[in-house]
C-alpha cells in the first residue's frame, strides 16, 4: 500500500434539491475524496484549511476513518469556506447561490513531512497555483491526479496549463473536456489533452458513467442506474477518491488496474448521491460496497454468440 496525499477544500455546504434542503452541512472536495479513499484503508493525509467555526467533531470523524489531519490548517479567527447551491429538476444542472472563500482565499498548503514521499497525489478542485504549490513539495510521486473545472479554465487558464503539464491523470467532465480543447468529439478531446501532458485522461459523464483514455486505448464504465438521486454534490470528488484510493491500496498504476479503479470510483459515487452531503459515505459498510460492485459486474458482463 502506498501513501496518498489529498488536497482540496474542507467546507460547509448548503444544498437545495427537489427532494429537500439543508442548513450548513459538511462538504468540500477533500472531504468527499478522503471519505471515499478511506474505504480502502489507505494511509491518506488531507491538506486543507478551515476556520475556527469548523466543528472538532468533523475533524474527529475524518481521523476515525484513518485519515491524517495534521495537514488540515485551522485559522482560529477565520471562517470556513462556504458554498450554497440549488439543483434543477434534472439534477444535472445547478445554480450557485453563495460562494464565500473565507480562509481559502489565503490558503498556502503545507504537506506534512511524513507524506512528502507519498506515491499518489490527488489534487482536488482548487486554484491551480495551490495545486502547483503541492506538486513542488512532493518527492517524486509515482502518480499525480488532477481534478479541475470550467471556472479555472475561464479565469486562470495559463496557471492551469502549467499544472496540467505536470500531472499523470486528469479527471474532468465532458463539457470541460470540450471547453479545454475546442474539440466536440471526446476521443479527439482526450488526444489533445494527452498532448498537454497527462498520460491518462478520465472524462466523467455524470449519470452516464466515465471514460478512461491512454494512448490509443479506451475504457468505459457505466454509472449504476439509480431509482433516486437525492443530492449529486460531491459525486465527482467521491469518484476521484475511490479511483485514487484503490490505486493507492494496490500500488499498481497500469491502464488495466485503472479500469478497476474507475469501477470502484463509480460504485462509491453511486452511494454518495443517495443522501445529502457526506452522510451516506460516513456510514457506508464494506458489505454494501461489495454488493454494489457485484451489481456493476452484472450490469456490464454478458456472453455473446457470433453467428
Amino acid at each position: 500500500m502506498s501513501k496518498l496525499v489529498i488536497v482540496g477544500t474542507v467546507a460547509f455546504d448548503a444544498i437545495e434539491t427537489p427532494f429537500g434542503k439543508t442548513d450548513k452541512i459538511l462538504g468540500g472536495a477533500a472531504t468527499f475524496i478522503g471519505l471515499a479513499a478511506s474505504q480502502f484503508h489507505v494511509d491518506g493525509a488531507i491538506v486543507s484549511v478551515v476556520g475556527g467555526d469548523f466543528p472538532q467533531s468533523y475533524i474527529d470523524m475524518l481521523s476515525s476513518k484513518g485519515l491524517d489531519v495534521s495537514g488540515l490548517e485551522i485559522v482560529p479567527d477565520g471562517k470556513t469556506f462556504f458554498w450554497s447551491g440549488k439543483y434543477h429538476n434534472d439534477m444535472n444542472s445547478r445554480d450557485t447561490l453563495v460562494t464565500e472563500l473565507n480562509v481559502l482565499a489565503d490558503f498556502n498548503p503545507v504537506v506534512p513531512t511524513e507524506y512528502k514521499d507519498a506515491e499518489v497525489v490527488m489534487l482536488g478542485n482548487l486554484h491551480p497555483n495551490v495545486q502547483l504549490g503541492v506538486i513542488e513539495q512532493m518527492n517524486d510521486p509515482k502518480l499525480v491526479v488532477l481534478d479541475t473545472m470550467n471556472f479555472w479554465m475561464e479565469h486562470t487558464l495559463q496557471e492551469l496549463m502549467q499544472v496540467i503539464a505536470k500531472v499523470d491523470v486528469i479527471t474532468i467532465n465532458d463539457e470541460e473536456a470540450r471547453q479545454l480543447t475546442g474539440e466536440y468529439s471526446l476521443v479527439n478531446a482526450a488526444k489533445r489533452i494527452h498532448e498537454m501532458g497527462p498520460k491518462y485522461v478520465v472524462i466523467k459523464k455524470g449519470e452516464h458513467g466515465a471514460l478512461l483514455f491512454h494512448d490509443d486505448e479506451m475504457f468505459y464504465a457505466p454509472a449504476l442506474p439509480l431509482a433516486e438521486v437525492f443530492d449529486p454534490t460531491g459525486a465527482g470528488d467521491t469518484f476521484a477518491g475511490g479511483f485514487t484510493g484503490y490505486l493507492s491500496k494496490t500500488g499498481d498504476y497500469s491502464f488495466e488496474n485503472m479500469k478497476t479503479a474507475i469501477v470502484n470510483g463509480s460504485a462509491l459515487a453511486s452511494f454518495c448521491v443517495e443522501k445529502f452531503g457526506t452522510e451516506r459515505l460516513v456510514n457506508l459498510s464494506r458489505e454494501e460496497m461489495y454488493k454494489r460492485l457485484q451489481q456493476f459486474k452484472n450490469l456490464t458482463q454478458f456472453d455473446i454468440e457470433l453467428t
